[in-house]
């Protein structure tokens, strides 16, 4: 497998690289991303092929499609990684909700949070690769919640990785700044940013394309890398549970081997959804991928008018942070896939310079023929929370988004996978609020009442973090971060 670079070659870099180099340096010219140069076909006896299989065999199966330049060996430790998930024999479990609608839930890996299928086995094949080349490496990280806990949770003690995490102060609940902040591995550094993630994830691209920083960090014997989605050996592992989903789907008899689905996704970094583009492009029978926003809706308006705008417009803060971005990085893998390189510079640059971009009408044809979107408000979040709970299922208010484009924009003549992101306690104040009524509670207080109403308890790795110590307490101004990074290096 080869990948490419979505914004062109400046001439300095080799014009196609391994996957193992992408991962290890994943910005390319020009402040691109690697992408990659042709995908494999599933076909329909793969398919039929894994209706058998296990989640790791299918995994592997796949992977080996991608003929990607990393050993078996340390594939299959990084695979067996989905045997410590709640269920080994069903990680990744999919939950029929109502008549045609099922929910594939992505969060029984260790931090509650569908980021671990993809960082579990990522964190073995960085650390491999790292000791295979003797040399140590910086890993940042940028989290709007979710990626940094699964981050830190898979790199924590490995050999010659360090990881800096930096999430928005104030941005997360308290639940995930917890899980961040308590995980005191020595490789390990968090870090509070006075702004949100757009600032975050802004200050890490522009650590990752800093030649001075590189040559700070060079100094000190270290290389750099990023566990972001910006990052394809992230991306790589969020292929699979869409095909997994599409092969559940057959085995509960809810559709044939062929009948086409609707798979409905919450915006995000736009890395969920890109796996399910890509899962679509090898040929697995997708109608529609759905795009699912919150209030901060860029997402929608791309995909329903063709215009990317964020000129003058301020992050709004929503009961659904992880969605509460404005500049989804992914995105510019599509528009590579879809429109070439030249394309994709020209309106990266517009992007940057003037804060947004309008497609061409045959571009936005071509993105309308694949995917739809719709975006949800905080109060029809907690509705959906509220119906869903009475009728026996609960859900996280990422995951409550995706009902409201499935009633709006999905026919019911189709199967739909919705893919719920976060378990229940991730952000347990805004469910309570919707199932109970209390509003003003803290985590633990809204945990404890959600519990009581449903009847079940708490998962001991959330509970705990209440009673961990601290020590990670660092907050500081984005202006400060570089500095504080070296510090940590150093």
């Amino acid at each position: 497998m080869l990948l490419i670079e979505s914004r062109g070659n400046d001439g300095l870099r080799a014009k196609s690289v391994d996957f193992s180099e992408a991962i290890l340096t994943p910005i390319a010219s020009f402040g691109g991303i690697y992408c990659p140069a042709a995908l494999p076909e599933l076909g329909q006896e793969f398919l039929k092929n894994q209706l058998t299989e296990s989640y790791q065999s299918l995994a592997l199966a796949l992977i080996e499609l991608f003929d990607i330049d990393i050993e078996p060996g340390v594939l299959q430790q990084a695979v067996s990684l989905y045997d410590r998930f709640d269920d080994a024999e069903n990680p990744v479990p999919l939950i029929k909700l109502r008549e045609n609608l099922y929910v594939s839930e992505l969060y029984h890996g260790p931090t509650r949070a569908f980021k671990d299928i993809a960082l579990q086995p990522f964190g073995v094949i960085l650390s491999s690769l790292a000791q295979q080349r003797n040399q140590q490496y910086l890993v940042l990280v940028a989290t709007s919640g979710d990626t940094g806990p699964a981050a830190l949770e898979t790199f924590k003690d490995r050999d010659n990785i360090r990881v800096a995490c930096l999430y928005p102060d104030g941005g997360t609940s308290d639940v995930q700044r917890l899980q961040m902040v308590t995980e005191c591995a020595h490789n390990l550094k968090t870090i509070g940013i006075e702004g949100n993630f757009d600032d975050t994830q802004t200050a890490l691209k522009s650590m990752l394309g800093s030649p001075s920083f590189k040559q700070q960090l060079k100094a000190a014997g270290v290389c750099l890398s990023a566990a972001n989605s910006v990052n394809f050996g992230r991306l790589l592992f969020q292929i699979i549970y869409h095909v997994h989903a599409y092969l559940e789907l057959v085995r509960q008899q809810a559709i044939s081997l062929g009948d086409k689905v609707y798979l409905i996704v919450p915006s995000g970094n736009f890395g969920n959804a890109l796996g399910a583009y890509y899962a679509r492009k090898m040929g697995l029978p997708v109608e529609r991928i759905v795009i699912s926003s919150n209030a901060n809706n860029v997402l929608t308006d791309l995909i329903n008018s063709g215009r990317y705008d964020i000129a003058g417009k301020s992050l709004i803060t929503t009961t659904s942070p992880a969605m509460d971005i404005l500049k989804s990085s992914n995105v510019e893998r599509l528009l590579f896939d879809l429109f070439g390189q030249q394309r994709t510079r020209d309106l990266m640059q517009q992007l940057d310079l003037h804060g947004g971009y309008q497609l061409e009408v045959d571009e936005i044809t071509r993105i309308q023929a694949i995917f739809a979107a719709d975006y949800c408000l905080d109060d029809e979040g907690k509705n959906y929370i509220r119906q869903a709970f009475d009728d026996g299922y609960l859900m996280d208010p990422h995951t409550a988004t995706c009902l409201k484009s499935w009633e709006s924009l999905c026919s019911n003549s189709l199967a739909t996978v919705v893919y719920s992101t976060a378990e229940w306690t991730k952000f347990s104040p805004v469910i309570d609020a919707a199932i109970t009524g209390n509003v003003g509670s803290s985590d633990l207080q809204a945990l404890e009442s959600i519990a009581r109403a449903a009847n079940i308890d708490i998962p001991g790795v959330i509970s705990a973090l209440f009673d961990k110590p601290i020590c990670h307490k660092s907050v500081i101004d984005k202006s400060d971060i570089e500095k504080e990074v070296i510090r940590f290096v150093s």
